[in-house]
């Protein structure tokens, strides 16, 4: 398997439609098998309103298989998933950070 237990991932949930909800998760990887993770982490959904990536404050365990419908980036070891947040900049451009110097640009993702 090329991502191993205890990795951290950040998951885009790819628009099918437009008007499909954005959603990303960002965890770690409790286990693997064939093409499927099993995941502990964050949920971060899109408001609509205010066009800022929330996230849900309840730990979730999640099971993803690894297709053509979600973006899996690993992230550095070092990487405070319990603090990620999503900063917008003024240019337009989307960052995932845990407000260290780390962040990972997902502006054209």
């Amino acid at each position: 398997m090329i991502i191993n237990t205890g990795e951290y991932v950040h998951i885009i949930h790819r628009q099918l439609f437009r008007e499909d909800a954005q959603r990303h998760f960002v965890g770690t990887v409790e286990s693997h098998e064939g093409t499927i993770i099993r995941v502990k982490g964050y949920l971060f959904a899109m408001d609509s309103t205010n066009s800022q990536f929330l996230r849900r404050e309840q730990l979730r365990t999640r099971i993803v298989s690894l297709n053509d419908a979600v973006i899996i980036n690993v992230l550095p070891s070092r990487v405070r998933i319990d603090q990620i947040t999503y900063t917008h900049r003024p240019n337009g451009d989307v960052h995932v950070t845990d407000g260290t110097d780390w962040h990972l640009d997902i502006t054209h993702l």
